[in-house]
């Protein structure tokens, strides 16, 4: 699925192109005397180390120049932005995340199950029964509080480390709407500094890779999702964190096949297809730290498992592309023999082992639903441990539920509209005549509307048709994983047509539309090399897209927040019927 080329093309604004060549003149000989003649000059010759690694370019010094540094002050702070950047726009992203976080004060959509099974597990180690939510929610909330909860063993939808990370807030901050809530907001402030760094070692530019965690803190799906102790997001920071993992295993694999490289005596290293064919990547222990990630995504809601699959497929052809630009004349039959078995034991057995260790107070406990279901019963199976036993049958009632699940909902939708933001969800909506302090003759209206930010998500779909373009013909490796990243979240949901499900479930993809706008910015601005109209023309329409963006984040913002606003104002924001 996954491409890779000799050559990576430069495109983008910080590129590393120029890095990876270097000028060797020419042996000297009659021929190319003769054709000296007549003007020619021998084009550049590729280090294949630079191929395989390409260098972070030097950063530039115009920002500490124009800030009226001296050469030095103004280097050092050039190579402190590639974590100055990414810092900064992670304090924005929290600073807006964190802001009210305790608003609205309820427990909204499916908070009022998730909220409470992680209260569930620091008590109990496993999640226990509540009263129908009518009853639990307004004691929950109440002052002095009420927590009505049973030690019967309750069946629930999801694994359990999602309501666990949730559980972290409720330990520090109390079972209030500001607990359950807090770790959620800290993925999500989290997950941009990620995105900054992970788009730089994508991109090789600082620039690009602060722009995609901009995006994405300005995204009003990714923004209301980090304010609500929900599952989704949990997943999508554990499959970033994965993804960043797998990048730098792939950066320190090619590294070590380039060090094995033989070299001329001018210093220049060129394809040796024995070197590619039988040197090994030794450990790679970031690949090991991707396994355990995704399967701790999958211990959020098992849609994590998807990426599973396609981030190993996804590897698996970045080595075939590694040793082919090695110089590996057979690089398929290369990675069957020295990449493929270890990766697949690398990855596989330390998700299932993540996946398993998240369910230790369910092990651990007597009251877990089902925890002795295998007890006392034979089988062929019964050589296995009973409590896997158990577990595993928990799990079956569990997928039965989940691909059953089909009861209507007013806000439930088809994937085909969620890149189009076609029926966004309303957590939350009131409205009345007064309202804190607003009076108006038509009313007031306080919503929190998972809308991702429209003309952010719909540069991303343009964006992505680049993608496919630079992929299918460029062969371009960035823009495949990308792409690969989007389909692993996005596509499998085209199979449960009949289920019901909802447009927030993309929140896990946001990060690669994000990076798939920042590949498709970098474009317009162009290579290093281009002419400067063509650069200052690009710069000019790439800032005004991401000025439209920020403007579109601002004008949605207090339907994102649940600020109370006249019905006018949120009338106005109403776009579309499907949003209502």
């Amino acid at each position: 699925m996954i491409s890779d080329t000799a050559s990576e093309p430069g495109f983008a604004a910080g590129s590393d192109a120029d890095a990876r060549t270097k000028t060797v003149k020419p042996e000297p000989g009659a021929w190319a005397e003769r054709l000296r003649r007549f003007g020619f000059v021998a084009p550049p010759r590729t280090d294949t180390r630079d191929l395989l690694v390409p260098p972070f370019p030097e950063p530039g010094t115009r920002l500490g120049e124009a800030l009226g540094l001296g050469p030095v002050a103004a280097h050092r702070l050039a190579r402190a932005m590639g974590w100055l950047g990414p810092l900064l726009v992670a304090s924005l992203a929290g600073a807006i995340r964190f802001w009210h976080l305790g608003r609205p004060r309820r427990l909204v959509f499916d908070e009022t199950y998730y909220a409470k099974d992680a209260w569930s597990l620091l008590r109990l180690g496993y999640e226990g029964t509540w009263p129908d939510r009518k009853v639990a929610d307004p004691k929950v909330l109440a002052d002095p509080q009420v927590i009505p909860l049973s030690d019967a063993g309750a069946f629930v939808a999801h694994p359990p480390l999602g309501k666990w990370v949730i559980a972290v807030g409720e330990w520090m901050f109390g079972l209030d709407p500001f607990g359950w809530r807090f770790m959620v907001a800290l993925l999500g402030t989290l997950s941009v500094l990620m995105l900054c760094r992970t788009g730089r070692r994508l991109f090789r530019s600082t620039t690009l890779g602060c722009l995609a965690g901009l995006l994405m803190a300005l995204d009003g799906l990714h923004f209301v999702m980090s304010r609500m102790a929900l599952l989704d997001l949990v997943v999508m920071f554990f499959v970033l964190a994965a993804f960043g993992a797998l990048l730098i295993d792939r950066d320190r694999a090619r590294a070590r096949l380039a060090a094995g490289l033989p070299v001329d005596e001018d210093g220049f290293a060129g394809p040796d297809a024995d070197t590619a064919e039988r040197v090994g990547t030794g450990v790679r222990p970031w690949r090991v730290a991707a396994g355990l990630l995704l399967g701790l995504a999958a211990a959020c809601k098992w849609n994590g498992l998807y990426f599973l699959a396609f981030f190993m497929a996804m590897t698996l052809l970045w080595d075939v592309g590694s040793r082919r630009v090695a110089g590996a004349r057979r690089p398929y039959l290369a990675v069957l023999r020295k990449d493929a078995g270890w990766s697949v034991l690398s990855v596989v057995p330390v998700a299932v082992a993540g996946y398993l260790a998240t369910w230790t107070g369910w092990f651990l406990s007597d009251g877990g639903w089902g925890r002795h279901w295998a007890e006392g019963r034979g089988g062929p199976w019964s050589w296995i441990p009973a409590a896997l036993r158990s577990l595993w049958h928990y799990e079956s009632r569990v997928y039965d539920f989940n691909v059953g699940l089909s009861s209507p909902h007013p806000y439930e939708s088809n994937p085909w509209s969620w890149l189009v933001q076609g029926r966004p969800v309303a957590y939350a909506y009131e409205t009345d005549f007064v309202q804190d302090g607003c009076r108006t003759a038509s009313g007031c209206s306080q919503t929190v509307l998972a809308l991702g930010t429209p003309l952010l998500w719909w540069s991303a779909c343009l964006a992505l048709l680049y993608l496919l373009f630079r992929w299918a013909l460029r062969r371009d490796w960035r823009a495949g994983a990308v792409l690969c990243a989007v389909a692993a979240g996005y596509l499998p949901w085209f199979q449960y047509q009949d289920r019901t499900i909802f447009a927030f479930y993309a929140v896990v993809f946001v990060p690669y539309l994000c990076l798939a706008v920042a590949m498709a910015a970098g474009a317009l601005v162009g290579p290093p090399g281009a002419g400067g109209r063509r650069r200052t023309l690009g710069t000019v329409a790439a800032g005004a897209v991401v000025l439209l963006i920020v403007w579109n984040f601002v004008y949605f913002f207090p339907i994102y927040t649940g600020a109370t606003i006249p019905y006018s104002g949120w009338h106005s924001r109403m776009w579309f019927d499907t949003w209502i």
